[in-house]
């Protein structure tokens, strides 16, 4: 068996003073990189997501460039490649063997599932070579890339932990909602100090 950890776009466009912060933001950076200081073997993979869009199209509508966006199926511009937005937070401290997914590019890609790393292999590739069978879920923003994220993990077979101390959504009623939704699909519901 071995275990994942899957950090979910703790990006600076989704945390305080961002194109589109989560309150809490900060906080959820800075409690990962304590897991993994406290924990430096326990998660024989690191996966952490970025949001990685083009910058010179609307991304599959996912950007809302006329018009104001519906903050459903449409955004304001944020996360775009190379910016410093799409940054990871300073506060977050990744180890050297992190498998970094990029996500988004012409698209929405709201999961980790949707991107590919820098040799470019998909997520669940990546999960069935590295012999993957359980994942821990952590980041940004609850009730929209992390619930995507989980979802797809449990479709892909995989044992799924929300470690709900270090995750933020957008709003607490969305948030509630995709922990329920997680939970009823298969997810264990559970906090860091749970970790061993």
């Amino acid at each position: 068996m071995t275990r994942a950890l899957f950090i979910i776009d703790v990006q600076n466009d989704f945390t305080e003073g961002g194109a589109l912060a989560v309150e809490g933001g900060s906080a959820v950076a800075a409690g990962v990189s304590a897991l993994l200081a406290k924990h430096p073997n326990i998660y024989g993979c690191v996966f952490a997501s970025r949001d990685w869009h083009d910058p010179d199209s609307d991304n599959g509508g996912h950007f809302a460039l006329s018009g104001e966006p519906d903050y459903a199926e449409s955004w304001p511009v944020h996360c775009v490649a190379g910016t410093p937005g799409a940054g990871y937070h300073p506060a977050l401290t990744l180890p050297e063997h992190t498998i970094h997914i990029r996500k988004g590019q012409g698209e929405a890609g709201y999961s980790v599932f949707d991107g590919v790393s820098e040799g470019g292999e998909k997520t669940g590739e990546l999960l069935i070579t590295n012999g993957v069978t359980d994942v821990d879920i952590v980041g940004l923003a609850t009730d929209h890339c992390v619930r995507a994220s989980g979802l797809d993990a449990l479709d892909h077979g995989q044992h799924l932990r929300v470690l709900t101390d270090l995750i933020a959504g957008v709003s607490p009623e969305t948030s509630e909602a995709a922990l329920a939704e997680l939970a009823h699909s298969g997810a264990v519901l559970a906090t860091s100090d749970m970790v061993a």
